[in-house]
């Protein structure tokens, strides 16, 4: 019972703490759920082969509030572009249902491989490539470039991310200002958080190994104590954005996401 307390208050402050990462990133707080979730199942004993899947589908689960909260926060600050979010909400979905069943089939040292090499690369180009390196002037309108909404759908839903890790990196690329990227992935991770969540429902219904409290691969217990927290803090985490320069928040960005992928390597090898 102690144990379960202890796991309780770790998946509470897990929530603040992707809460006001969801509305400071626009990230949708799966960068610290994931990894904190793979480690609250280990110590509970649950099979090491779904521990990533259960990790990434609550994640997904508990991203479809905290979006909502965070993107209404970020609009109201007009940061917002629904111009993007109306050319990419699609193609962002379609690949988060190909990327939820994809990841499906992967054991969970494979997920955490994936999750800490994206993670790595994006923050070190948020650290060390200048802003002026963009590659165009705003986003192209090429039919092709929708090849790349889909593909940060089927990654993010793979890693138990909102879509803000590679979403902003992309629109910084296209020189979107970095806080109206943030406010258009906040928006944009809805559409990879709920399709993904649902796919990893289905999925993992059959499986004999889930722990109590499952819903497919999403942990009802896990989505229970972190959503409330999350939706309760991004409108936080928003507020602080908009009070930092740009060049300090990708920094900031850039360095939480590196440090996250250290950790996610060495749990993914040792």
């Amino acid at each position: 019972m102690e144990q379960w307390l202890v796991l309780i208050v770790a998946m509470l402050a897990a929530g603040c703490a992707a809460g006001v990462l969801a509305g400071l990133f626009g990230i949708g707080g799966g960068i610290v759920i994931v990894p904190v979730l793979e480690l609250i199942l280990s110590f509970v004993g649950v099979d090491a082969a779904i521990r990533m899947h259960i990790a990434v589908a609550t994640s997904l689960a508990v991203i479809v509030p905290t979006s909502l909260s965070s993107a209404r926060a970020h609009h109201m600050q007009g940061a917002v572009d629904l111009g993007v979010v109306r050319q990419w909400w699609f193609f962002i979905l379609a690949g988060s249902i190909f990327g939820a069943w994809l990841a499906s089939q992967f054991h969970s040292r494979v997920l955490a491989a994936i999750f800490a090499t994206l993670a790595l690369l994006v923050g070190l180009k948020l650290m060390f490539v200048p802003e002026r390196a963009g590659l165009t002037d705003g986003i192209p309108r090429n039919p092709l470039v929708k090849g790349i909404p889909t593909t940060i759908g089927a990654l993010s839903a793979m890693m138990g991310i909102g879509g803000g890790t590679f979403s902003v990196m992309t629109l910084t690329l296209f020189n979107v200002p970095i806080h109206r990227a943030v406010g258009t992935a906040s928006l944009l991770g809805l559409f990879i958080a709920l399709p993904g969540a649902a796919a990893f429902v289905a999925s993992g219904l059959s499986d004999p190994r889930l722990p109590a409290g499952s819903l497919g691969y999403v942990s009802m217990i896990g989505f229970a104590c972190i959503a409330p927290t999350t939706v309760l803090c991004a409108p936080l985490g928003a507020k602080i954005a908009h009070a930092f320069a740009a060049d300090k928040l990708k920094m900031l960005f850039g360095l939480f996401l590196a440090i996250a992928a250290v950790r996610m390597f060495w749990r993914a090898f040792a």
